[in-house]
């Protein structure tokens, strides 16, 4: 049996990265995911590899911003696999630029997919894990239920081209104490794991003209020029950025059973920045 056998996950931007690798690896110590991505291609994607090394998994597309997402996604992992037990909020992307250059648009526009998106499924949770902690401690069962918010380094220190981000998964940080706090009579332990250099699509490494991703009908430049790239393992004093399956493992630290007397906490994945 796998660490987490028997156990129900949801995982919000699976299709790619992090998030696809985090869906695999749960899937892999026996948990049940259900795995949602914006875009289906890269979703059915991982929802066949996890079934194929004998996984169970099913995929909800969706944009994780849209006001009845929430709804759906719970309502879906409960009807596909009876409960939630692992709820990871991963869904994001970057659209940088300094404050004199910010929209209205782009400001909004990180603060719904980084902070809005993960309130509303967690708000919507809130019902499902009270009302299993109150059958539970009748029937005098105990189990311990994981929420994994995401946040970065952005969201500890800050970045110069990253405003409307970087406040963005602040209040990630702020929004996963408060839980912690209320949660913890439900069994509910509520931590974030905050992101350094992951080697994603995101942190891509370009030459001339700079990488783009499509989100929504918008072009939105990612990663660094080949020159910074370079320069940055100089600056991680592990020597080299972290790639998906670590990030992956960070988060799943705090889904392990081994962890259920740790909430509120903030892990640092980074490779020693952030010190």
């Amino acid at each position: 049996m796998g660490t987490l056998e028997g156990r129900a996950a949801l995982v919000t931007g699976a299709g790619r990265g992090i998030g696809a690798a985090l869906a695999r690896r749960l899937a892999r110590e026996g948990a049940r995911v259900l795995a949602t991505d914006l875009d289906a291609e890269p979703l059915d994607r991982v929802v066949a590899e996890i079934a194929a090394a004998g996984g169970t998994a099913a995929g909800l597309a969706g944009d994780v911003t849209a006001e009845d997402f929430a709804a759906r996604a719970i309502e879906r992992i409960q009807s596909a696999f009876g409960g939630l037990d692992i709820l990871v909020n991963n869904a994001g992307y970057v659209w940088n630029t300094t404050i004199q250059n910010t929209s209205d648009e782009q400001w909004e526009a990180m603060i719904d997919v980084h902070l809005t998106a993960p309130f509303r499924l967690l708000r919507v949770a809130a019902e499902y894990f009270r009302a299993q902690s109150r059958r539970e401690a009748e029937q005098g069962e105990v189990r311990r239920r994981k929420v994994v918010n995401i946040s970065s380094l952005s969201g500890l220190g800050g970045e110069p081209t990253q405003v409307a981000y970087s406040a963005a998964k602040a209040g990630v940080v702020g929004l996963t104490k408060s839980l912690a706090k209320a949660w913890g009579r439900y069994g509910v332990n509520v931590n974030c794991v905050a992101f350094g250099f992951i080697e994603t699509r995101l942190t891509q490494t370009w030459e001339g003209e700079a990488a783009t991703i499509d989100v929504k009908g918008h072009q939105l430049k990612v990663g660094f020029d080949r020159r910074v790239a370079e320069s940055m393992p100089a600056r991680i004093p592990l020597g080299r950025p972290g790639r998906a399956e670590e990030g992956a493992g960070a988060v799943y630290l705090l889904c392990l059973p081994e962890a259920d007397y740790i909430t509120g906490h903030v892990l640092i994945c980074d490779g020693g920045v952030f010190q």
